[in-house]
């Protein structure tokens, strides 16, 4: 029960997160920290052997190191290697991870090309500060909208969600 109580958690701080990064293009440290720390308490409710554990951690460690080398040369936002890495925490050295890396991977490509298109198309003088920083063409890109679906797909697969979505 407690497992399954982890996973609706990390579909609400993943949601949030997306939310948040389509208004104001960061993704709260607070979020990130709820994501990791679900995990935790997910992996330990679910008595993982210490090994299992070890190897999440290591990959979300990893992770950190590379997504925050990509921020400090300016690829990406803190918010957006923050939440990659908690999310690898989830998903681990499998085959879900690099699931989870090509969806968002190729959401973020459509996001990117779809603020492009929109930018080309239309000035930000909506009047709206949330949708004008999205069209303009000086803003960044809100990854958190294509992280978010992306490890809602592959959370999607955790035997506790299939038995969640079962019921619906």
């Amino acid at each position: 029960m407690l497992a399954t109580i982890c996973c609706l958690i990390f579909v609400g701080a993943m949601l949030l997160a997306m939310v948040t990064d389509l208004a104001s293009m960061t993704i709260p440290n607070r979020l990130v920290g709820v994501v990791a720390l679900s995990f935790l308490v997910y992996a330990l409710a679910d008595a993982w052997p210490w090994a299992a554990l070890g190897w999440h951690l290591a990959t979300g460690f990893a992770v950190l190191c590379l997504t925050f080398a990509a921020f400090s040369l300016g690829w990406m936002g803190g918010g957006d290697a923050k939440l990659i890495a908690a999310t690898a925490l989830w998903f681990g050295p499998s085959v879900q991870f690099w699931d989870y890396l090509f969806l968002a991977s190729l959401l973020g490509g459509l996001l990117t090309l779809s603020l492009l298109l929109l930018r080309a198309c239309l000035r930000p003088t909506t009047g709206n500060a949330s949708l004008d920083r999205l069209l303009d063409s000086h803003s960044g890109v809100p990854y958190g909208v294509a992280l978010g679906p992306a490890g809602l797909v592959v959370l999607a697969r955790f035997p506790e969600m299939q038995a969640v979505l079962s019921l619906m």
